[in-house]
């Protein structure tokens, strides 16, 4: 039990290690009214281990701290980004469905933190088409071609945690 633990806390650790990269990396496209934050493509995560769901919610958390993001962005993206893994999770027995759940709930809440947060003064419905936009780039295609990638090797990198 102990081991699954371990295994456990280090999986998310590294999930949230790899998101704040790649967030941080990819900044000039992670942030802003028309973003294609690359790291969303790891909320497909969740269909291979349950790890993913606190490594992605931390990993957001620091990734926008770190990119600059005021704490509105802070928190509620980031919860955004936790309900999204969330409802991936509870669909990774239909695991052509796993990237959507990210894609409606980042376009239900970024365009009012970009809003009421930054003051961007672009109608809600047209940043909610440019965030997901941004996002059936990002979880939708960039995902699906990592969870593709990942299907190949999941026994060897999710030994012990693969759900699906």
């Amino acid at each position: 039990m102990r081991d699954k633990k371990v295994l456990f806390i280090t999986q998310a650790a590294m999930i949230a290690a790899i998101y704040v990269v790649v967030t941080v990396v990819f900044s000039a496209f992670s942030f802003g009214e028309v973003q294609v934050r690359i790291s969303e493509a790891l909320t497909i995560l969740p269909l291979f281990t349950p790890a993913a769901i606190p490594g992605l919610f931390i990993g957001c958390i620091i990734g926008n701290a770190m990119g600059g993001a005021i704490v509105l962005d802070v928190v509620f993206g980031s919860i955004a980004t936790l309900v999204g893994a969330v409802g991936s999770w509870l669909l990774r027995k239909h695991r052509y469905l796993v990237p959507i759940p990210p894609i409606i709930v980042n376009v239900l809440i970024v365009p009012f933190v970009l809003r009421y947060g930054y003051g961007v003064p672009l109608p809600i419905p047209f940043m909610m088409l440019t965030v997901g936009l941004g996002e059936i780039i990002s979880c939708g295609v960039l995902g699906y071609i990592l969870m593709f990638a990942l299907n190949k090797v999941k026994h060897v990198i999710f030994k012990n945690t693969v759900m699906s």
